[in-house]
């Protein structure tokens, strides 16, 4: 069996932002030389996230609305977290909600998606360089 591992690195001006992965993961696939298996993609920093689902700004805006109405960022003293100097409680609760990381099946070669699927890695407290962890097994 094949094992290959790759960061995905990205400087992210926003403190929120929701970027298509799909073509590093995709690239990080015919790299790896996989032809059947799994692939893993994981926030590597616990205010973010990595999801499936369209490619749809308006969905992405409601994603980011829907978010900040759960957790908002202010008042940053509604949050405990908050009290030891950081200003991210909110981050943390969104990256609960959207989760740590995805599982794509591999089938010759592609990632093995249902229509309209792409990846997506969700950061809630940008501003600084973040990464994605890919990890590939198979054969």
């Amino acid at each position: 069996m094949k094992s290959y591992r790759q960061e995905l690195w990205f400087d992210v001006p926003n403190r929120r932002d929701y970027i298509n992965i799909t073509p590093k993961v995709e690239e990080a696939l015919g790299k790896s030389g996989v032809r059947e298996g799994l692939c893993l993609v994981n926030a590597m920093h616990i205010t973010a996230s990595v999801y499936i689902n369209d490619d749809e700004r308006g969905l992405i805006q409601d994603y980011d609305e829907w978010l900040e109405q759960l957790a908002p960022h202010e008042p940053i003293s509604r949050y405990r977290h908050n009290r030891t100097g950081e200003d991210n409680g909110d981050a943390h609760l969104k990256r609960q909600v959207m989760g740590r990381q995805v599982v794509v099946a591999i089938t010759d070669g592609r990632l093995d998606f249902g229509p309209w699927e792409q990846i997506f890695y969700a950061e809630f407290d940008g501003r600084r360089r973040k990464r994605v962890l890919v990890k590939i097994i198979g054969e």
